[in-house]
């Protein structure tokens, strides 16, 4: 796990918003209003949560709703500390947004970037490829 730069999260807030912000949309308080408020399409609740399990991605990502703190993990978070906060892979093909009224009202949310399937494919091989060096390197490859 690291630690991103603030500059580094405010740019991943930046390209978020690009896939998944909406005119109109107030999400300066939270992010996620844009789900919450049905300005983008989403899974709720328990059927985000199982959408969001079923995802793989060679890296997530995971940035709190202030826009300042983001870390990257090679795990998915299962669940995070920071009570507003959104994970995602790098290129964006999904996101799962944790809110502080999970359970409340109708969060999580887990939407998927309107080009996902590639996406996910070009996951799904970046994945494969770390596997297939790690293998290697386990058998004692450079």
């Amino acid at each position: 796990m690291r630690v991103l730069p603030e500059a580094e999260a405010s740019a991943l807030a930046t390209a978020w918003i690009g896939v998944y912000g909406h005119q109109g949309f107030n999400m300066k308080a939270y992010l996620w209003h844009v789900f919450s408020g049905g300005g983008y399409d989403c899974l709720r609740g328990k059927a985000a949560l199982a959408a969001y399990a079923a995802r793989e991605a060679p890296e997530y990502l995971v940035l709190s709703n202030d826009r300042r703190f983001a870390l990257a993990t090679d795990v998915r978070p299962d669940e995070v500390d920071l009570s507003d906060a959104l994970v995602f892979p790098p290129n964006l093909a999904w996101t799962m947004a944790f809110t502080h009224e999970d359970g409340w009202l109708d969060g999580p949310f887990f939407a998927t970037h309107p080009d996902v399937m590639r996406l996910d494919a070009a996951n799904l091989v970046q994945i494969r490829k770390r596997r297939e060096i790690e293998a290697a390197r386990a058998k004692g490859w450079t």
